[in-house]
């Protein structure tokens, strides 16, 4: 294995805009659901007629989808993300438009018959009720609570786990917004990180697994997590997920 001096100053400079993990090949791995949600929104989607994908990142899982909508659009916060995005879902006819992430959404009540996402950071479920029309779906995969925790907790030592997360606290806060839940699914994943450059890379891009996090920051706890994986082969985490569907 290269030096640690080495993957660090690797770590620091990868790209880490849009939402490709592809970089992370041969060197960091992630259970995948068993659901599928790619193949699950591509039905979804061909059944639209006008669809809203919330926090796009650069618009690479809703670009997967086979037959997209008449009507396309996404939102994204993220400046960087925005021209990727733009370009990436201009083949489906899609618009991007800059959004917060739990704001107001720039779109007329009951615009949509179908809004998806995938990992958003927060909903904002009365604007989800108000853009959907009457019969409407929300679709999505959102991550669990403690997701990655053990990564958290190499970095930052023990950490709470916030229950805003939780399947049951998210049913419950769109079912209070006037929603009514359709199929809910939980799974909990094994992920493997085969090397200290592919962490820093992938905590530069998942800025939420260690808020704030900057490589001179954290470089103590680097250097520890490097020598486990060294010792060990791999540093395993699990990250958690949940599929939601619910109806207006």
């Amino acid at each position: 294995m290269r030096s640690f001096d080495d993957l660090v100053q690797e770590g620091r400079t990868v790209p880490v805009a849009g939402w490709d993990f592809s970089w992370f090949a041969g060197r960091a791995s992630e259970e995948r659901p068993p659901w599928g949600y790619a193949r699950l929104l591509g039905q979804r989607m061909a059944d639209a007629q006008t669809a809203l994908d919330l926090q796009t990142g650069g618009g690479e899982v809703l670009a997967t989808v086979p037959e997209p909508p008449p009507a396309l659009y996404a939102t994204e916060s993220w400046p960087p993300n925005l021209a990727i995005a733009a370009r990436t879902l201009a083949p489906l006819g899609g618009r991007v438009v800059a959004a917060d992430d739990v704001g107001e959404l720039p779109f007329r009540r009951g615009t949509f018959d179908l809004v998806t996402s995938r990992h958003p950071t927060g909903v904002r479920w009365d604007e989800v009720h108000r853009v959907l029309q009457p019969g409407g779906r929300y679709f999505a995969q959102h991550v669990g609570p403690g997701s990655v925790r053990e990564l958290t907790d190499a970095m930052m030592g023990p950490q709470p786990v916030h229950p805003v997360r939780r399947a049951d606290v998210t049913v419950a806060s769109a079912e209070a917004a006037g929603l009514t839940l359709l199929d809910l699914r939980e799974a909990s994943l094994e992920m493997e990180f085969l090397d200290i450059g592919a962490v820093i890379v992938f905590l530069r891009k998942v800025i939420w697994i260690v808020p704030g996090f900057t490589v001179d920051a954290y470089l103590e706890p680097l250097a520890r997590l490097d020598a486990q994986i060294r010792r060990d082969g791999r540093f395993i985490a699990h990250s958690q997920r949940f599929l939601i569907e619910l109806g207006k």
